[in-house]
């Protein structure tokens, strides 16, 4: 098989994932887990319902791979911590630079992913993979944002002497899918407001954290 081969054929396979992964997000929006089927999906994404079977296998799998596609941003084999704007989270020259890549990147994951999270959450506790993969998801936010404050530390940007436990455990909680939906559906935030108050408020839990008022 020649390269050109190969390249048209990965082409192909990758159109009609994106296809599947579009038809299925929309179905789960729309009617929620249980009322969505494999076969649904298929139809939607007008490809044969074998092909959905033999990609995904199961519709908890379906369901795992279309919110890990709506955190991450697209498809590619890049994970949330090696995205440019959690990069630039890292490495941006001031602490207000930094925070507000934070709050930015993360008001747009939550615009994506909040409401699939929430659909992941329902269907957890009959669907051990996907409780197993929410518990993880929580788990990779708690770990990316300690891993954020201990670069603000490493970097000079806050003193060393800054409560970094309480610091990455706190704005861990706040930056939690499920406080971006306790916001919006309680408060009626916008994604900007909750961006705005991100930013706010990781600034003032850093001031904290540093002996500051």
């Amino acid at each position: 098989m020649t390269d050109d081969v190969k390249g048209l054929r990965a082409a192909r396979v990758a159109d009609t994932e994106e296809r599947i992964l579009a038809a299925a997000r929309g179905l789960f929006l729309r009617d929620g887990y249980a009322a969505t089927t494999l076969a649904a999906v298929a139809d939607a994404a007008r490809v044969g319902h074998r092909t959905v079977y033999v990609r995904f296998g199961t519709k908890a799998a379906l369901l795992k791979r279309v919110v890990d596609v709506a955190v991450a941003g697209d498809t590619r084999p890049i994970d949330v911590v090696s995205r440019d704007w959690f990069q630039t989270s890292l490495t941006a020259p001031t602490l207000a630079e930094r925070v507000a890549a934070a709050a930015s990147g993360s008001a747009a994951l939550m615009a994506r992913a909040g409401d699939l999270i929430a659909i992941a959450e329902q269907a957890a506790p009959t669907e051990p993979d996907i409780a197993a993969a929410a518990r993880a998801g929580r788990e990779g936010t708690r770990d990316a944002i300690r891993l954020f404050c201990t670069r603000l530390r490493d970097d000079g940007l806050i003193p060393e002497s800054s409560d970094l436990t309480w610091l990455a455990d706190t704005a861990s909680l706040l930056s939690q899918a499920q406080t971006y939906l306790l916001a919006r559906n309680t408060l009626g935030w916008t994604s900007d407001e909750y961006q705005h108050w991100l930013a706010t408020t990781f600034s003032r839990l850093i001031s904290a954290a540093a002996g500051g008022n």
